[in-house]
């Protein structure tokens, strides 16, 4: 058995995004070799998410909408956490809301994935450099 891993960086300049990264996942596999085998994508922030779904901008703005209904930034007061100093509270309830991580089955070289599945990064407490671990093992 084979695996590679490799982590995927972002400079995200918002408090929140949503990047397509299954380009660079892909990638990964191609230099990986695998044919069979598995990809697991997971956010390297407590703060961060990795989902997968439909690339559309009307559904990526619903997740905003509906993350910061569940979760409101502000006002920051609200959330014990930022009693710390931080004012990030809201992140780690959004984070638990999306999910952690992605395993992908590989097949013949290539994501087997459903239609209009992609892989997405999902940034709650951003502006600051982040990344995400790309671990891919099979044969």
């Amino acid at each position: 058995m084979k695996s590679l891993r490799e982590y995927l960086t972002f400079n995200i300049e918002t408090r929140r995004a949503y990047i397509n990264i299954t380009p660079e996942v892909e990638e990964v596999i191609r230099k990986s070799g695998i044919k069979e085998g598995l990809c697991l994508v997971n956010a390297m922030h407590i703060t961060a998410s990795v989902y997968i779904n439909d690339d559309e901008s009307g559904l990526l703005k619903d997740y905003d909408d509906w993350l910061e209904e569940l979760a409101p930034h502000e006002p920051i007061a609200r959330y014990r956490h930022n009693r710390t100093g931080e004012d990030n509270g809201d992140a780690h309830l959004k984070r638990q809301i999306m999910g952690r991580q992605v395993v992908v089955a590989i097949t013949d070289g290539r994501l087997d994935f459903g239609p209009w599945e992609q892989i997405f990064y999902a940034e709650f407490d951003g502006r600051r450099r982040k990344r995400a671990l790309v671990k891919v093992i099979g044969e």
